[in-house]
């Protein structure tokens, strides 16, 4: 089986994302947390460099990596020590958990292997499109939702902010 550079790369991304992302939710220091989260964050975009979607990797890098890792780290700085650790979970709620992440790997794999994958054509997209779509005011555009969000971050700062003067 002769595997092409393409391949390699992503089977690469895809381990460095499957091991970061049981790394973020198992270890014990949040602060290591956010930093394995980092990473999947960065491999992520390094998949769209791989599919060709330059301005969806740029994006990724800028607005996940770059912008929500700061506000993670800044938050936790703010309202937590670094040598502070996670307290031990019930077997309840791991096994709770451990039945959440199945039954939603078995949801991603139906929808997955649902969807016929002709339709999908690698490629860029423009990003006037884009643009469009993510600041119009119409049927299937997202102004609203993108100030929403915007709104909600800006109350997870103020009130990090508020915990951490309380100190």
């Amino acid at each position: 089986m002769n595997i092409t550079l393409p391949q390699a790369v992503f089977l690469f991304l895809a381990a460095v994302i499957v091991v970061c992302s049981i790394l973020t939710v198992t270890t014990k220091r949040i602060l290591r947390s956010a930093t394995y989260l980092l990473f999947v964050l960065f491999a992520t975009a390094g998949i769209y460099f791989e599919l060709n979607y330059s301005f969806l990797g740029a994006v990724q890098l800028t607005v996940y990596a770059g912008g929500i890792i700061v506000l993670y780290v800044f938050s936790i700085l703010l309202t937590s020590s670094d040598n502070k650790k996670a307290d031990k979970i019930k077997n309840s709620k791991f096994f709770a958990g451990i039945l959440a992440a199945v039954g939603g790997a078995a949801l991603c794999i139906t929808l997955t292997h649902s969807f016929p994958v002709s339709h999908f054509v690698p490629g860029e997209i423009n990003q006037k499109v884009i643009g469009t779509a993510l600041m119009g005011t119409e049927k299937y555009q997202y102004l609203l939702p993108f100030e929403v969000i915007s709104v909600l971050l800006l109350a997870c700062i103020i009130g990090g902010i508020l915990i951490a003067r309380k100190r």
